[in-house]
């Protein structure tokens, strides 16, 4: 494409990449978590968790910018610890974006952890196998459909969102500039072809997305049929 902008784009993978490898490592145990507790406050954790599919993106955005500027005091220590502050930076994007997408990774993980038969994980316990161990050994494998599912939704997620990272982030080429917002910036400038580029990878990448996720539940449905 001559003079594609791929800055951003660039900016965007690299951003949900980064987004969808800590949505992983935190959204695992809190799924696993939601999936095998009765206690109370279940409930309430898990309309947290799902805020993000209900809540406007500028309300989230909004109150983050509060929070992570120099007078919000994780922003201020921030501040103090690095001289930069966590708004209109690329770690304040990654933060917006993690609990923007929670849900999409943190659903399909505690779906997957709910239909985990109880049977394999007993009889493993009763050889002596730990809790990570059978984590490791039986979750992980049996559970993989929802982890590849939860990556490729929190990944596709983070690309295209845009309230959120316009608030806390900005228009600032190089760091906060992402693809969604390089978007708006080229339709209010009248920049159509150059928009209309960017909106169109946007568009295959999104079908390619859905695509896979279709074709992941229909191959793994089968092989699970096989077995």
């Amino acid at each position: 494409m001559t003079g594609f902008d791929w800055g951003p784009l660039s900016l965007s993978l690299w951003l949900a990449t980064v987004t969808t490898v800590i949505l992983l490592a935190l959204g695992t145990p809190l799924a696993w978590w939601l999936s095998r507790t009765r206690r109370p406050w279940r409930g309430p954790v898990e309309a947290l968790v799902a805020l993000p599919l209900v809540l406007p993106p500028t309300v989230l955005g909004f109150y983050l910018l509060i929070a992570l500027g120099a007078r919000g005091w994780p922003g201020k220590w921030w501040l103090q610890v690095t001289g930069d502050t966590l708004a209109f930076s690329f770690v304040g994007l990654v933060i917006g974006s993690v609990l923007y997408s929670l849900p999409f990774v943190v659903q399909p993980l505690q779906t997957s952890f709910e239909a985990l038969p109880r049977a394999p994980l007993e009889a493993a316990a009763t050889l002596g196998a730990g809790r990570l161990d059978r984590f490791v050994s039986i979750v992980l494998p049996m559970c993989r459909r929802g982890f590849l599912t939860a990556s490729i939704l929190g990944f596709a997620h983070t690309v295209g969102e845009f309230g959120v990272v316009l608030m806390i982030g900005g228009n600032i080429p190089g760091r906060t500039r992402v693809v969604s917002i390089a978007v708006y910036d080229h339709v209010e400038s009248l920049n159509y072809p150059a928009a209309h580029q960017l909106s169109a990878v946007l568009l295959l990448f999104s079908f390619a997305v859905l695509l896979g996720v279709s074709w992941l539940n229909r191959r793994t449905g089968v092989e699970e049929t096989r077995l």
